[in-house]
C-alpha cells in the first residue's frame, strides 16, 4: 500500500525557504543566494535536491548536506531528503543573487 498519498505535498516555496536557513559558514551567506542550490523539488515526500560546492574540493560538503536534511526534514509532507551534489556546471560568482552580491561587499 503507497501511503505517500496520505503526506500532504511539500510547498515548494517553504522548500526554499528553509534551504535559506542554511548559511555556508566559511562565506556567510546562505547557499541558495550563493547559488549553490540548483534544483530543489518534492515527490511522494521526498525532496530531492541538486547543488553544487563552490569547489569540488570543498571541504564543508558533507556539513552543508547535513545541515539541508535537518532544514527540509522539519517542512509538513516531507520524510526524507536526497542531496546530489554536482560540479556540472561548475560554480562561478555570477550564480550568486544581488543580495548575496552586496552582502559580500561585490558590486550588485
Amino acid at each position: 500500500m503507497d501511503l505517500s498519498r496520505l503526506l500532504p505535498a511539500a510547498d515548494p516555496v517553504d522548500l526554499m525557504a528553509r534551504l535559506r536557513s542554511v548559511v555556508d559558514p566559511e562565506i556567510g551567506v546562505n547557499i541558495v543566494d550563493l547559488g549553490l542550490v540548483y534544483e530543489c523539488d518534492a515527490h511522494a515526500g521526498v525532496v530531492h535536491v541538486l547543488m553544487t560546492t563552490t569547489t569540488p574540493a570543498c571541504p564543508i560538503g558533507s556539513y552543508l548536506e547535513d545541515q539541508m536534511r535537518w532544514a527540509l526534514l522539519d517542512v509538513p509532507g516531507v520524510v526524507d531528503v536526497e542531496v546530489e551534489v554536482t560540479h556540472d556546471p561548475a560554480w562561478t560568482p555570477a550564480l550568486m543573487t544581488p543580495a548575496a552580491r552586496t552582502a559580500l561587499g561585490l558590486p550588485a
